[in-house]
């Protein structure tokens, strides 16, 4: 899909407000489609894996998607698969070409606790989640946060590899959801920002935000995120149930204040640097929105703060 940047920029001078409702609005029409599908499903399995790429939004589409699925009658509980990293032991965690730890794979998913806990939740009994420390590279089992479930309950699992065919294998019948935010923005039809530029202006401002990461580390680790996208995400989103995009019309107009000073100084001697460099001078071509009129619910404060959801 392309949105065309004349009609960007014309909304966001005439009627902001209005616009930011009417993308929202987009996405929740989506969201309520997955709703019901996932509603039709839930005789098969009560599980959902939903998946996508780094900075598709993945958290908030999840936390929105069982608000309308509560509100429905059906008990949802949302559960993130970051915190089923096994601790980093350098002896058999996985490593990237160049000998670092490939922190994007699969593998480091902790599939034995997950295979017990997706046959828990099957049998209808409760599982004690745990939470992984990306600072300690370490994951704690026992931490006192069960998810009680009862008989009728969903269950969402939202990760970059909830859909990865290891994954699947240990829960089959589970519903498979994918998002990306995959448009891209043209003048006529020469394209102006890459859907992959939404993604990663999502991430930049997303760590530099709440993971105190300065724009330089996570520039530095796009080239590895992007490899690990289309060896371990990508080959496999054609499995899903369901596939839509996250990407929101007016999304560009409301990072050009956040990314234009965080993308300032990208050094020369990372990888895609030519390209990264040709970012901020596509977003002067956008006509600015100033955050402060985004909605508390919208998926865009996911990234540049001030949600009313609560991101664990």
């Amino acid at each position: 899909m392309a949105y065309q940047l004349n009609e960007i920029n014309e909304r966001a001078r005439r009627d902001p407000v209005d616009f930011l409702r009417d993308c929202d609005n987009t996405y929740d029409k989506k969201l309520h489609r997955a709703a019901d599908m996932i509603r039709e499903h839930a005789a098969v399995s009560p599980l959902i894996f939903l998946s996508g790429p780094s900075g598709s939004g993945k958290t908030t589409t999840a936390m929105k998607i069982e608000e309308i699925l509560d509100r429905s009658g059906m008990e949802t509980h949302t559960v993130a698969l970051d915190n089923y990293f096994r601790s980093v032991r350098e002896e058999d965690y996985p490593r990237t070409p160049d000998g670092k730890l490939d922190l994007e794979s699969p593998d480091c998913l902790d599939m034995e606790l997950l295979a017990d806990h997706f046959h828990a939740l099957e049998q209808g009994k409760a599982i004690e989640i745990p939470k992984y420390s990306f600072t300690e590279q370490r994951q704690e089992r026992h931490t006192g946060n069960f998810l009680n479930y009862r008989p009728g309950d969903l269950v969402i699992f939202e990760g970059i590899h909830a859909l990865n065919d290891t994954f699947s294998a240990i829960a089959p019948d589970a519903f498979r959801l994918y998002i990306s935010a995959r448009s891209v923005v043209e003048d006529g039809k020469e394209v102006v920002f890459k859907g992959t530029w939404m993604r990663l202006c999502r991430r930049v401002v997303r760590d530099h935000q709440f993971r105190g990461t300065v724009p330089t580390d996570t520039l530095k680790m796009w080239a590895n995120v992007r490899r690990g996208e289309k060896k371990y995400i990508s080959p496999y989103k054609e499995k899903a149930n369901l596939m839509f995009d996250s990407s929101l019309m007016c999304e560009v107009s409301v990072m050009k204040s956040f990314v234009s000073e965080l993308f300032r100084d990208i050094p020369l001697d990372i990888d895609r640097s030519v390209e990264l460099n040709s970012i901020v001078p596509a977003l002067e071509r956008f006509e600015a929105i100033d955050p402060a009129l985004v909605p508390e619910k919208s998926l865009l404060r996911e990234f540049i703060g001030g949600s009313s959801y609560h991101y664990g």
